[in-house]
């Protein structure tokens, strides 16, 4: 689906998102590729930039903590806010983007601007 400049893409089942990690999804929309990690915390869905604005790390390969609501990057340490992307912590000093994302019928959504 396409509006105003947003793309909806089908990522995959919310069943095989596990509760309290992230996932990589590497979503192409006008022939960009965005490399996203998606984070399920029991009923809510998270979606960033899934590489660290620190170094060119995934963070999805990183430790999420549901009770801060945050994501580490693996290799420095660097916390990423789930809700706003911002970096929270040291040697990160710029957010991450976040994407819309949620569920319809038990599949897992993403939004994507064209211009992102």
């Amino acid at each position: 689906m396409s509006a105003e400049g947003i793309t909806r893409t089908t990522l995959c089942p919310l069943d095989e998102l596990v509760d309290g990690e992230a996932r990589r999804f590497d979503v192409e929309v006008s022939s960009l590729v965005h490399k996203v990690a998606v984070i399920r915390l029991g009923d809510d869905l998270y979606a960033l930039g899934d590489i660290c604005s620190h170094a060119d790390y995934s963070l999805a390969e990183g430790e999420v903590d549901p009770e801060e609501g945050t994501i580490e990057c693996w290799k420095h340490g660097s916390l990423f806010s789930l809700e706003t992307g911002e970096a929270e912590t040291l040697p990160a000093t710029r957010p991450v983007p976040v994407y819309d994302v949620g569920v319809d019928d038990g599949q897992v959504w993403l939004e994507v601007g064209h211009d992102e």
